[in-house]
Parts: C-alpha cells; structure tokens; sequence
C-alpha cells in the first residue's frame, strides 16, 4: 500500500471522526425531546391564554391544543414535566461535559456585532458546525435563560399559595403571567428563527438527526 493511500485513508477517517463529533447523541435525543414538548406546551398554553387573555387578542383554535380549558390544562402539565425532567437533564450533562462553557463561550458585543453584520449582507460562514459565531452563542444561551424563566413563572401561577415566595420574586401573581406570557414569544421566536436557519442551512439539520 503506497504512502499515498496511506494518507488518504487517515484523513478520511480524521475526518469521519470529527464529522461524527458535531452533536453527540445525547444532545440530539435532548433537542427533539425538548421541540416536542415545547409545541405541545405552546399549544395548549395558547388554549390556556384564550379562557384569560391579557391582551386584545386571541389565538386561532387551529394552532391551540385541548379544545377547551380543561383539555388543555392537562396537556399543559404533562408536557411540562416532560420539558422540566429533559430541561434538568440537559442543563446537568450540559454543565458536567463542559459542553456550554465550550461552545458557548466566550460571546463579547463585538463578537455578536461583527457576526450580525456579516449575516445580514450574507457573509457568515457556516463551514464549521462544530463551532458556533457569537450571534448563535447569545440566542442559545439567551434561551436557556429564558427557558428557565418560563418554567419558573409557570410554576408560580400554576402555584401562587404553595409557592407564594416565587410568586413574589415575580411581583405577584399578575406580574407573572405576563413574564411568562413574553417568555413564551421569546421562545416562539427563536423557535421561527431556529427552523429558518435549519433550512438555510440543511447540513446541521442533519447533524441534528444523524450526528455528522
């Protein structure tokens, strides 16, 4: 066997291995448990918001889910233990892998301006998955700020009397609502965004579902 074929084989295996190390399996099993749900919590939160709005209007009972207040409060609360036993999960491997401090930091202003400008003449190179620019560092941790917060603000109107001091740390029960109202369009949001750039860029969708 030449040198030639040598080296070829190697550097197709070097770069099988590091194609194989985008997301890890643990990542991907966490990120569609996570998407799945979220819909389902969204839904039947917006089912939920339609008995009490807090704003002049409604959403449509084709995007809500439970058909009546009932219906979807126990949709609600089960998709939320699913969301709070995955989210726990993902923020315990998260922080014992390193995996956050790796790939999230560190994100500096200039960084976030430097990438958002690139992206928004279309120069943002999207070559390497395996690292993520500044903006993608500040929407992902910004959601898992956020994704905390929902979880938080949901159990404190789900619990105003049993937990009365997270429901203060709110300003009360109607304070709450609304923190968990914009966290839940915060996350909407950078959900559209999310799926948008998934189909800009069809290789880390992939990397998402196969790990390479």
């Amino acid at each position: 066997m030449s040198s030639l074929t040598v080296s070829n084989e190697q550097a197709t295996s070097a770069a099988s291995g590091k194609a194989k190390a985008i997301q890890p399996a643990w990542v991907r099993i966490l990120h569609w448990v996570n998407a799945f749900a979220m819909v389902l919590m969204i839904m039947s939160g917006w089912q939920i918001y339609n008995a009490s709005p807090l704003f002049a209007f409604t959403f449509s009972k084709s995007i809500t889910l439970g058909g009546w207040l009932g219906g979807a409060l126990l949709w609600h609360f089960a998709a939320m233990w699913i969301l709070m036993v995955n989210g726990l999960i993902y923020l315990a491997l998260g922080f014992a892998t390193g995996r956050f401090r790796k790939k999230l930091l560190p994100i500096t202003p200039e960084g976030v301006i430097s990438d958002t400008r690139a992206a928004l003449t279309g120069k943002l190179s999207h070559d390497d998955l395996t690292k993520y620019n500044s903006v993608q560092k500040l929407l992902y941790a910004g959601v898992i700020v956020v994704g905390v917060l929902v979880v938080l603000s949901g159990l404190a109107i789900w619990k105003p009397v049993q937990l009365q001091w997270l429901t203060a740390l709110f300003g009360g029960y109607p304070i709450a609502r609304y923190v968990h109202f914009f966290c839940m369009a915060a996350i909407v949001a950078f959900m559209l965004v999310h799926v948008a750039l998934a189909l800009i860029v069809p290789k880390s969708l992939r990397a998402m579902i196969i790990g390479r």
